[in-house]
Formats: C-alpha cells, structure tokens, sequence
C-alpha cells in the first residue's frame, strides 16, 4: 500500500502529541485528557485499514500537529512570534524514533509487546481505557520491552510528580504511545532525513491538516 505525506504527517502528529503529553506530566502532575486517550487507545490499534483509522480521525492527533508546527519553526498565525521550538520535545521525539529503529531488530521483544498490550486489552472488559490499572499494565509492557533497549529515553520533569507512581505509569504509557506512532511513521515511509531535507513540505502539508480540520480558519 502507498502512503502519501499526509499519511505520515499523521504519523508525526501522534509521535509529538504523545511527547507532548509526557512533558505536561513530567513538568505538571497532569495531561490533557483528550489527546491522552487518544494515544492511549492508538496503542492497542495492532491493525487498521489505514493510517488515520489508528486515531479514528485525523483531527484527534491536532494536539500533536500543533506541536510538530511549532517544532518545524512554523508558527500557527500571521502574526505569531510567540512560538518557539522546544528542544527538550524534539530529543524526545528523536529518541523515540532511534529506539523504534533498533526495536524492530528484536523479535523477541516486538512478540512481548504484543502480547503484552493483548493482556492489557483483556482488562478493558472490567476498566475504562484510561484507569490507573490499565495505564500501569500498558507502563509495565515498556518497562519490560522498550526500556531495555539503548539508550533509554530520560525524561526530566518535577521530582515530586516523576516519582509519582501513576503519574511515571502515564509517561511510561506515553512512551509506548510515542514508539507505536514512530512505527506507523516508518510504515508510511518515513524517515529522519526526509525531516531534514524536506522541512518546509512537511511544514505546508501539516499547516494544511490542520486548516483541514477547521476550514476557514487560521491555527
């Protein structure tokens, strides 16, 4: 199957609203709960018929979008001189993608996760995607997998609420939600040097999935 760019501006967008998320916990103690369900639920999407099918629509991952604009250098008004690119976020978006890379290397760890989300899965029949069980089940499959690989994401944040239990079982989560979107990415045909030598196209085309979501407006 052919993916276009839009596919995987898609892709992109779910990577840098779930590194978005991790940072608003890490920093806050919380998270928008929208865009957390979101990428909690694309976690335990294995399959879909297409790429926006793993986010239900396109419009879901616009937290993430936003993010991905204001990392590109783009700002989202004529007039916006407020945005400035996040740095910590982008690390944490390339790590993602450098540990997605070396996981698909390890079938015996890729066999894990998916076992692993199955069991997670199985607890939706008795718990709300978002409860604290299935959130820890879901940190418990990165811990075990994805942490094991080199070298580890390190996410800095406020002490008092990183060594939060549920709140380093949301990240940990989060991560998890990161790594499933950079593989969607990598499915569409992405690849880190198409972020380097195709900047501005990648800018205009999640500019115009943005204006897509909300016609007649500016972002």
């Amino acid at each position: 199957m052919q993916h276009s760019l839009r596919d995987r501006i898609i892709a992109l967008s779910g990577i840098f609203q779930a590194t978005r998320l991790v940072q608003q916990v890490a920093r806050t103690g919380m998270c928008e709960q929208a865009p957390f369900e979101v990428s909690i639920k694309s976690v335990f999407a294995i399959d879909s018929a297409t790429t926006e099918g793993i986010y239900d629509d396109a419009i879901n991952v616009a937290h993430g979008t936003r993010a991905l604009i204001d990392q590109l250098g783009g700002a989202q008004t004529p007039n916006d001189t407020t945005k400035t690119r996040d740095i910590e976020m982008t690390k944490y978006a390339i790590a993602v993608m450098v540990l997605e890379r070396k996981l698909i290397k390890h079938e015996n760890l890729l066999t894990s996760i998916v076992e692993g989300i199955s069991n997670a899965k199985a607890q939706l029949a008795h718990y709300p995607m978002t409860h604290e069980n299935v959130i820890a089940n879901l940190a418990n499959v990165y811990t075990e997998t994805i942490s094991t690989l080199k070298p580890r994401i390190i996410v800095n944040g406020e002490n008092n609420h990183i060594s939060n239990p549920n709140n380093a079982n949301k990240i940990r989560a989060l991560l998890l939600a990161a790594i499933r979107a950079a593989v969607l990415w990598r499915q569409c045909g992405g690849t880190r040097w198409q972020l380097l030598l195709k900047r501005k196209e990648t800018l205009n085309q999640a500019k115009r999935l943005l204006d897509e979501q909300s016609p007649g407006t500016l972002h």
